[in-house]
């Protein structure tokens, strides 16, 4: 046998009996000799998953940098250096940098999704070596070891079961089972996915109940977890909408300043006659004025207020573009356990012989009602349903306790114990009282061959001693002669009881019997004869891991933001369910969250079956998967995207990891998700909460309003001081020495100077708005929606010639008014920076008019960036070292108020701009 060969057969573990296994294996029931595992050892490996290779701390931070906007502002820092003005360049720098540590400390989750995973591997294994039971490192097994099991012990290994006594593996992060998974030695269908195989146990799942032994078939990298692993170390991590458009504006900027500045320089020496000396230094004027120096760091420092805005709303975002992304999300693919519903399985319903009850309440925390034909009554008054709900209170190993310190509860046992727990003290039981009234005497614990549990007690109160039995309804029907009905036991039903269970099967659930026998009060033990025939059937249980309520419970308060599935769907965002469960318990949750029809789903079988063409078909069309495998979840996910899909994938669990990497935006969970799935994601949810990943899309979609509002606002200014620069030259104006040196009516220091006060005043205060009224009310924007619309483009083109004509007139008027250069640019300076102060109330509404009192007052932050503007341009206009370094001269009250003027003007002529197309588009 060799490596390859066991690759290519590892399918088919599952579907093989126990003696070709072994002898596929060259093994026995006695496991291996030590030279047997040390030569299979240098042969195989051992058993630990592959490490990726990671980049360098250093190549990471240098990778940062490499985006097409860091790249003009490194050109400006040395443009900027050249000039000799070194405190810009150093200012510019330092944008720079800032913006490649904040990247450079939240990313590298890739190898920490690898490492992470190690952490699951079993630390140690009970093997069988030299026919002895040794405990061995997990790292030194090798295919063909034997291996024993117990509870609470993690799988070391992929292992095919040949013993199986009461064996049961909780495999919720593997495949998405909601409760743990009974196995058997018996081979499987050859095409049953991992959550059908119960002959298996798979690496990385934990034993709750019982004992068994296998073989050991798949070690490392060749591991279920392995291919998991293989998968996160091959799966590329798509670039966000943001980072695409932010790129395509770059190139496009980049290039149209470089045709810009040479058109300029060039029209300066040939048509003007200038010396080319001088025009090479307004060419970089211009250059360094249509930079927008400020936009990188505003749109970082955006992006880090909202996620500072979103750890408040139990998100944690852990890459910064993510936030972004999930605004333009237009598919949510959510993990069903754990994810929309608890992975705590609940009672919903109860059936005796008289009615079927329905309860509430979700998960183990005993609150609930119940109610018949909708209507709420006390459990206790109706007798045949309180004896149904106190056996199996007797008949039952778990217990829950009370963490008063969360307010939660804890559950010790199996899962569905502590559903039927939570069921009985929901209706008023004590489970204390009810075991010191009704001792018990005996047990059979519950076995997967027997498939029931059974308890003696003393009914001290009533009289006599009762069997109770408890299990699978088709291992309890068959020993029942009876039911118990309002006059006492009669004779049994089973068309009745069939009918009944396939009703409450109908909705997902899952079905447990109860029933007991009456047996003499000398009875001492319990013996596997007792639990043959004569039961008297007391009820059947539908138990189902429900959705949260919070998932599907829409809050009339919290009015514009996205609480339920259903609410994200009014915000044009389709969502589906992608689980690991079964077929029938998925539509059920899917049907009461609203997603789906409630009829139509795939089964991994079903994927498994399709060609990526025939899936890029379907997939639109299908919003509930089930049974479906890691591979299965990246496949659909890969679907939607190449169907123009922006994704965002939720999930816990190991299995969700490779999805949660490719996908647009992964979403992990933080109280009961698998540290692999949290490394694996860019969103952490701190309540495992859905609505939370609604109020990250509304949050999400408020910052790229804000982005867009910040560019709307910071463009105009480098427009305006280009085209400054630009129809100085063209038009002739400024200043010609008898040298014929040419000075600009604003120079390249003052320039920056403009362009570095408005971008950390007055643009990042626009990174501070709230959501619009309609911000989840409107469908995703398209993912190929430019950055720069048509609309914005006209917006910023307007406003930037309104402020070039604003700003040479003034400065044209002073000069002819006697004032010196320095004083008309001072002027001038100052006209341009008072227009953008008009200019950014104009912005904080894209179409909406901006000249109520809310335009104006709305905003706090606004209104502390204009206060913070008015003292640095104070102090640039008045202060003696200002005036030195940037040749300014104090400008008199009369120039202010015609500034100050022009600012209403700019106002105005924006506002009457946008009636105009509001008119013009109906709104």
């Amino acid at each position: 046998m060799n490596n390859d060969h066991k690759i290519d057969k590892e399918a088919s573990w599952h579907s093989m009996p126990v003696r070709e296994v072994l002898g596929h294996l060259q093994t026995s029931e006695d496991g291996l000799d030590s030279s047997q595992a040390g030569q299979r050892l240098d042969k195989y490996g051992p058993n630990k998953l592959p490490r990726a290779r990671k980049q360098g701390p250093f190549k990471r931070f240098l990778l940062q940098f490499h985006n097409v906007l860091i790249y003009v502002l490194l050109v400006a820092t040395i443009v900027t250096a050249l000039m000799q003005q070194w405190v810009d360049s150093a200012v510019i720098f330092a944008v720079c940098l800032v913006n490649a540590l904040i990247g450079f400390i939240q990313e590298g989750k890739a190898e920490k999704s690898m490492e992470s995973l190690q952490g699951m591997l079993a630390p140690a294994a009970t093997v069988l070596r030299d026919k002895q039971k040794k405990t061995l490192p997990a790292e030194e097994l090798v295919p063909g070891d034997v291996v024993i099991l117990s509870s609470g012990d993690k799988v070391p290994a992929d292992l095919r079961l040949f013993q199986a006594r009461d064996l049961q593996i909780e495999e919720a992060a593997l495949t998405g089972e909601s409760v743990p998974v009974a196995k058997n030695i018996y081979e499987a269908d050859p095409e049953a996915g991992l959550g059908d195989r119960s002959c298996m146990a798979f690496s990385g799942t934990m034993v709750s109940h019982g004992q068994g032994a296998g073989v050991v078939a798949a070690t490392g990298a060749h591991t279920q977890i392995g291919r998991i692993s293989t998968m996160l170390a091959q799966v590329q991590t798509l670039t966000t909408p943001l980072l695409k458009k932010i790129t395509r504006f770059g190139h496009f900027l980049t290039v149209a300043i470089l045709v810009t500045a040479l058109a300029t320089f060039a029209f300066g020496i040939l048509v003007r006659g200038l010396q080319p000396f001088e025009m090479f230094m307004a060419g970089v004027g211009l250059a360094v004025s249509a930079i927008p120096v400020g936009l990188p760091a505003i749109m970082t420092i955006t992006l880090a207020i909202g996620v500072q805005r979103m750890a408040r709303r139990n998100a944690i975002i852990r890459k910064l573009p993510a936030l972004e992304t999930l605004g333009a999300v237009t598919t949510i693919c959510s993990d069903k356990t754990g994810t929309l519903t608890k992975n705590q399985m609940t009672v919903q319903s109860i059936q005796t012989s008289e009615d079927l009850y329905s309860v509430t309440g979700t998960g183990y925390n005993p609150q609930g009602k119940y109610r018949l034909e909708g209507q709420d009554i006390d459990p206790l008054q109706h007798f045949l349903l309180a004896e149904t709900l106190r056996a199996v209170l007797l008949c039952n190993e778990a217990h829950l306790y009370h963490e008063e310190n969360e307010d939660t509860y804890r559950l010790e046992g199996a899962s569905t114990e502590g559903a039927l727990v939570a069921a009985a003290i929901k209706a008023g039981l004590d489970q204390k009282q009810e075991n010191t009234d009704r001792p018990r005497i005996d047990s059979i614990p519950f076995s997967s061959d027997r498939k029931f549990m059974a308890t003696l007690h003393d009914y001290k109160q009533e009289g006599g001693r009762r069997i109770i039995l408890k299990g699978a309804p088709e291992r309890v029907l068959e020993r029942c002669s009876h039911q118990s009905g309002p006059q006492g036991p009669e004779e049994l039903d089973p068309d009745f009881w069939h009918k009944s269970g396939e009703t409450i099967a109908s909705r997902g659930q899952r079905l447990l019997a109860v029933a007991y026998k009456e047996v003499p009060e000398n009875k001492k033990g319990l013996e596997e004869e007792d639990t043959r025939e004569g039961f008297t059937l007391l009820g059947l249980f539908g138990i189902i891991d429900p959705p949260r309520e919070e998932a599907v419970k829409a809050a009339a308060r919290l009015i514009g933001r996205c609480v339920s599935v259903r609410d994200c769907q009014s915000a044009g965002i389709n969502v589906k369910m992608i689980t690991g469960d079964h077929a029938l318990t998925a539509v059920s949750i899917a049907d009461e969250l609203g997603i789906g029809d409630g009829r139509t789903f795939l089964t991994g079988k079903d994927l498994e079956k399709m060609s990526d063409e025939e899936l890029d078909q379907k997939v639109t069309g299908v919003d509930v998967y089930a049974r479906t495998s890691p591979e299965h979840k990246l496949r659909l996910v890969q679907a939607l995207q190449a169907g123009g899909n922006i994704v965002a994938m939720t999930g816990d669990g190991v299995n969700d990891a490779p999805a949660l990497k490719r996908a647009d935006v992964g979403v992990a969970m933080g109280k009961g998700g698998t540290e692999a799935a949290r490394e694996a994601s860019d969103v952490v949810l701190a309540d495992d909460n859905f609505a939370s990943i609604a109020n990250a899309v509304e949050e999400g979609r408020t910052i790229y309003d804000n982005l867009k509002k910040a560019i709307l606002f910071i463009l105009p200014t480098n427009g305006g001081q280009a085209l400054v620069v630009m129809a100085s030259i063209v038009l002739g104006i400024g200043l010609l020495g008898e040298g014929g040196e040419y000075t600009l009516p604003i120079s390249p220091p003052q320039i920056l100077w403009i362009n570095m006060i408005i971008a950390v005043t007055l643009a990042l205060a626009l990174a501070f708005e709230p959501p619009e009224g309609n911000v989840m009310s409107r469908p995703p924007r398209p993912p190929d929606e430019p950055l720069i619309s048509g609309f914005l483009i006209w917006r910023v083109a307007s406003a930037s010639v309104l402020l070039v004509i604003g700003t040479l007139w003034h400065y044209q008027y002073m000069l002819a008014g006697g004032a010196s250069h320095e004083l008309a640019s001072t002027t001038a300076i100052n006209t341009l920076v008072v227009g953008q102060v008009f200019y950014l109330i104009n912005s904080r509404f894209i179409h909406e008019p901006a000249w109520r009192i809310r335009g104006f007052l709305g905003s706090r932050a606004v209104l502390i960036s204009i206060a913070i503007l008015a003292v640095l341009q104070l102090g640039f206009t008045y202060l003696p070292f200002m005036q030195y370094i940037f040749q300014t001269e104090p400008v008199c009250l009369e120039s202010w108020i015609r500034i100050i003027l022009f600012g209403i003007i700019l106002f105005l002529a924006v506002e009457m701009e946008k009636a105009f197309f509001r008119r013009r588009t109906g709104d």
